[in-house]
């Protein structure tokens, strides 16, 4: 971990305005902090200079329930927006597993459990209130305009969704709500093979079953959430699916699903309709990364995040099984393969200098396999320090120098964030 120099806690927008130009006009570089439940060192200050934690600017500023939209600052988390909708009918279902800043979740681009119905971050975010690097400050779809479509000029909101914090200061964004469904059912299946999981996946996505969530956990992970939460589960490759819709279209839903899961070979469907239930699944696939550290105590662990076309995934799944086991490395599997997007969760001896390096020669193979198979390096947790050499092989020398323009343009003394992304 590389600290800051110094900690600063704007309480509003002016201040970091105040605080940006001071630190444009000393050539101090700045680094953004919301609850810093990245991934991929994005906090990390590896030139110092001053952090901005935004935790204290938490106010929900406005909430439109007939345009189904809310503007936050980036103090609010996930959880807290939530709560505060309660009673409203609506919600925010983006869901990342921790319990992030929703200006963290807009800036790293994040996804989770959720996208492959209601979408990653980027379509959700409507606009974005940012300061510029010399403390200007920048409405991305102009000031109090939040509408559902737009076609004027470029899209600068979608250039910030994602920027991890190189090109300025999230300070505000407007969100897109969603109505909570009338009815939802969420099931367990056990499958023969990995193969067979993801072809199931594969089959339910084309036979338009409205899935709200379809996770998967290979025989490794199934076997580890299964100590860690008390579950039961075999240790078998798993497919956690969830069902969104009225209580009519649900049941209907459900015989689909059942189907074809047993087309693949698939067993073990009970559906859990009660909150309690569901919440008692979907707690131990949020646990997955503390199951996964719990097969060896006192290590650590890291995340890989690649993500592939869904006609390709069964291949890269396997494939990417056999690469761990010829590596001899503990790494169990989960993803969010509605998207196309796995995770090996490494587990390692961060004092063992040559355990750690199979492991980055793992994850560099593991990029490498997402992208020959026409995919990206990270669906959700961005480039960060880790990931820069495959960004450039991913976008090309003209794709990589069209961002370096761009960050010049808005960041010409490289002072937001330095070092990550480019």
């Amino acid at each position: 971990c590389a600290p800051p120099d110094v900690v600063v806690w704007p309480q509003a927008v002016g201040q970091v305005q105040e605080l940006a130009a001071l630190c444009h006009r000393c050539r101090v570089p700045m680094v953004p902090f919301g609850t810093g439940t990245g991934l991929e060192g994005g906090v990390n200050a590896v030139q110092g200079g001053v952090c901005f934690d935004l935790s204290r600017m938490d106010a929900i500023a406005e909430l439109s329930l007939e345009d189904f939209s809310v503007t936050v600052e980036p103090g609010v988390t996930r959880k807290a927006l939530n709560k505060h909708l309660r009673g409203t009918g609506l919600w925010f279902p983006v869901d990342p597993g921790a319990d992030a800043s929703l200006c963290g979740m807009a800036a790293t681009g994040a996804s989770g459990t959720n996208a492959v119905r209601y979408g990653t971050m980027r379509p959700n975010v409507l606009n974005l209130r940012v300061v510029l690097p010399d403390g200007r400050l920048l409405h991305t779809a102009g000031p109090r305009r939040q509408p559902r479509k737009r076609a004027a000029g470029y899209d600068l909101t979608s250039l910030f969704v994602g920027s991890e914090g190189t090109l300025g200061f999230l300070t505000q964004a407007t969100l897109r709500l969603h109505p909570l469904p009338e009815a939802t059912a969420a099931t367990i299946a056990s499958f023969p093979s990995v193969g067979a999981a993801v072809a199931c996946t594969v089959q339910v996505l084309q036979a338009a079953v409205p899935v709200a969530r379809i996770e998967f956990l290979d025989e490794v992970m199934a076997d580890a959430c299964s100590r860690f939460s008390g579950m039961g589960l075999p240790a078998t490759a798993t497919l956690l699916l969830e069902l969104h819709g009225s209580r009519h279209s649900l049941a209907e839903q459900q015989q689909q699903t059942e189907e074809i899961v047993r087309q693949n070979g698939g067993s073990g469907l009970a559906w859990a309709e009660g909150l309690e239930e569901r919440e008692q699944l979907w707690s131990m696939r949020h646990n997955a990364w503390y199951a996964a550290l719990a097969l060896r105590p006192g290590c650590q662990g890291y995340s890989t995040d690649v993500c592939v076309p869904i006609s390709r995934l069964p291949d890269v799944v396997v494939e990417t099984k056999q690469d761990l086991q010829a590596s001899g490395l503990t790494g169990p599997m989960v993803g969010h393969v509605g998207d196309g997007n796995f995770h090996c969760i490494l587990v390692f001896n961060s004092q063992d200098p040559e355990e750690a390096q199979r492991i980055h020669a793992f994850t560099q193979r593991l990029g490498r396999r997402a992208l020959a198979a026409g995919g990206t390096c990270t669906g959700e947790h961005g480039v960060g320090l880790g990931k820069r050499a495959l960004l450039q092989e991913e976008l090309g020398q003209e794709g990589l120098d069209t961002l370096r323009s761009i960050k010049a343009a808005l960041d010409p003394h490289n002072l937001m964030n330095p070092g990550k992304v480019l």
